[in-house]
């Protein structure tokens, strides 16, 4: 089914086909969904959308340390989808939620949009980016994003930041159909432009799926044996991250997935050193009781190598055992 926007005010009637002209409507107020709007806000319209009602601002923790209080427009997204005037049309729909929860996200928003309107999906994994590339009449970029963040839970005290921004990375930016390059290379200018280091690509399926692999690796271990990244260079984990390299690294060759030039076991150990005091964003989930992204980690790997026919046992037994 194809998601459609089914009415729309006259204050819709103009086509967003462009990063420029309008708010940014970042839906999610997450760790990344924050973090990117307290980013843009000092210097490009944002409207901030969340689940629950929350003030018009975010303290956001920098690299370097520093507490800041940004101010910016904040809503709930049943508050700003029923409402039937007064809504700018936005420039640009970033869709910062868990992958599970973006196709709701979307329908619930579509009347309110117009046809054209561009978006941005931010979602681990490699399941939402096709579905939602399917069904939406307008351009769909895809982001794979390094950048780290991660939330605490709500701080009645007000001592405790929103959102911690715990690394620095880059974010590459375009479309699974490689269609809306310049569109692309205008969202990453203005994200570079805030702080987040963006740049355009042809190859994003290319990159969705290298993160994948990691994420596949590093996501549900951690989730199902609460446990930091780093600790999972031990030798209590070898045999597991051995065996299920073994087996991405074979999906990846039949999707025609590139490997790194040091090869996908140097990847993944690679980045559990680089990142070994973090806690994972499924292990994040866990602790706070919230539904984990375990299918849209896993699930695209076991479907890809059921479709080729390869032993992904490991994964298999990896996806049963990982909390949902």
């Amino acid at each position: 089914m194809t998601i459609r926007p089914e009415h729309a005010g006259p204050e819709l009637a103009r086509p967003a086909t462009s990063p420029d002209g309008g708010p940014w409507l970042i839906v999610g107020a997450g760790a990344l969904g924050q973090l990117f709007a307290a980013a843009l806000a000092p210097t490009n319209p944002v409207i901030l959308l969340g689940r629950r009602p929350a003030p018009p601002a975010i303290r956001l923790r920098t690299l370097e340390g520093r507490d800041l209080r940004i101010a910016l427009r904040r809503a709930q997204v049943s508050d700003w989808a029923n409402r039937p005037s007064g809504n700018e049309a936005p420039a640009l729909v970033v869709l910062a939620t868990k992958s599970h929860d973006t196709r709701t996200a979307l329908e619930t928003l579509a009347p309110r949009l117009a046809p054209a309107t561009p978006l941005l999906l931010l979602q681990n994994g490699f399941r939402s980016q096709p579905d939602i590339t399917e069904r939406w009449a307008g351009p769909v970029l895809c982001a794979s994003t390094t950048e780290a963040a991660y939330r605490h839970e709500p701080d009645p005290a007000g001592l405790l930041p929103d959102v911690v921004h715990a690394a620095a990375g880059k974010t590459w930016i375009g479309d699974l159909a490689d269609r809306h390059l310049a569109l692309a290379a205008n969202v990453a200018e203005r994200l570079t432009r805030a702080g987040i280091t963006a740049a355009p690509c042809r190859d994003i399926r290319q990159r969705l799926w290298q993160k994948l692999a990691i994420n596949a690796v590093i996501n549900p271990l951690t989730a199902s044996h609460r446990v930091r990244n780093g600790e999972l260079a031990g030798p209590r984990f070898r045999p597991w991250i051995v065996a299920l390299v073994a087996e991405i690294a074979q999906i990846m060759q039949a999707e025609d997935v590139l490997p790194p030039d040091a090869g996908w076991q140097a990847l993944v150990d690679g980045v559990i050193e680089t990142t070994a005091a973090n806690r994972s964003s499924m292990l994040q989930d866990v602790l706070a009781g919230r539904p984990t992204e375990r299918d849209a980690i896993l699930r695209p790997l076991i479907d890809a190598g059921r479709r080729h026919g390869l032993d992904v046992a490991t994964i298999e037994t990896l996806y049963r055992t990982t909390p949902r």
